[in-house]
């Protein structure tokens, strides 16, 4: 096991971004960014030992500097998105910062992702990243401080373990928004996926939950079974029509902190799986069904629809404003804390 660090570039407010790379014993590599503590790079061995980047993403700094999808970066202070951007927490209503129409998505309009995070190495196979965020940025209360560490193991897991502290009661969602392609590009619709979830959540027009728990049964989102993601796209329902064409929607997991197996992807060209363990109540996953080749990325790559899916482990959205949704209030003197694990393997 081994890390490594370089200097990325540097920041708009002129701080050195740092960029760590992390090495294990089977050949797995990840390169790592302070820059919204994101993941960059994923190389991952396929059934003939020959490793391809699994994510998408950028070759150099600058792009990660302005306007992107969310590649790979730690989102927050509350991932996904809020109705109305607006919530009200022990009978103070905040007004948020609505960057996705009325609605504010994944912490607003200067979210954690475009902040140059401190860090720390741990060990020879960790890197800590940390945030402070002030008290009223993007409008939500208190002074947070947030953490992620990603940890890469010779198992072939990437483990990633947020925290967060704050001074004032407030409302907190953190996740990492990787781009996943197990063939390291080209459409994933030869992907199949297992998602271990009875539920979802509907979503109106605009991706705001309805406030339903709806049962998979009968309808595309049963993927509780090894599906083929090309299969359930041509079975398009209005569900996935109405956010533009693919799933975009939370899947509903077990209740309660214990770490559980919540997805399994498999690409058979390669053999390369991946499954994801959280100890969170729901998984996002989306088909990127917003890419249209605008975003050129590694290897002069243009990423278009379909070229990726995200399983971001996640509180629900708009829970601050669903009484019947896991509680996302974190106040003084508590810590919020979860791990996801993305772990990668070989077909047998």
């Amino acid at each position: 096991m081994s890390v490594s660090m370089t200097t990325a570039g540097t920041a708009p407010d002129g701080t050195p971004v740092a960029a760590f790379a992390l090495e294990n014993r089977q050949g797995m590599r990840a390169t790592l960014m302070s820059w919204g503590a994101l993941l960059q790079t994923l190389e991952v061995p396929d059934r003939n030992g020959h490793r391809d980047d699994v994510v998408l993403g950028f070759a150099t700094l600058a792009p990660y500097l302005v306007r992107h999808p969310n590649f790979g970066v730690t989102v927050g202070r509350f991932g996904n998105r809020i109705a109305h951007a607006r919530f009200t927490l022990d009978g103070v209503e905040y007004q948020l910062a609505a960057n996705n129409g009325v609605n504010s998505l994944h912490g607003g309009i200067v979210n954690f992702a475009k902040h140059n995070w401190s860090w720390h190495i741990e060990g020879d196979n960790a890197v800590r990243f940390e945030y402070v965020s002030p008290d009223g940025e993007e409008g939500y209360p208190g002074t947070l401080r947030a953490a992620v560490t990603y940890a890469l193991d010779d198992d072939n897991g990437l483990t990633l373990t947020f925290a967060a502290t704050t001074d004032r009661a407030t409302v907190v969602n953190l996740t990492n928004h990787s781009y996943f392609n197990l063939a390291g590009h080209g459409d994933v619709r030869d992907h199949q996926i297992t998602l271990h979830a009875d539920a979802f959540l509907p979503v109106d027009a605009v991706s705001i939950p309805l406030g339903e728990v709806r049962a998979v049964d009968g309808t595309p989102m049963d993927l509780r079974a090894l599906t083929s993601i090309g299969d359930r796209l041509d079975a398009m329902d209005d569900q996935m029509r109405s956010v533009e064409g693919g799933f975009d929607h939370t899947f509903v997991l077990g209740a309660g902190a214990a770490l559980q197996h919540a997805a399994r992807v498999v690409h058979p060209g390669s053999g390369r799986v991946m499954d994801v363990h959280t100890t969170q109540p729901g998984i996002q996953f989306y088909t990127a069904n917003k890419l249209d080749g605008t975003f050129v990325g590694k290897g002069g790559v243009a990423y278009g629809k379909y070229g990726a899916l995200c399983l971001e482990t996640q509180h629900f959205p708009n829970a601050p404003n669903e009484a019947t949704f896991p509680s996302t209030v974190l106040r003084p003197g508590e810590e919020y804390r979860h791990q996801a694990i993305y772990r990668f393997s070989i077909a047998s």
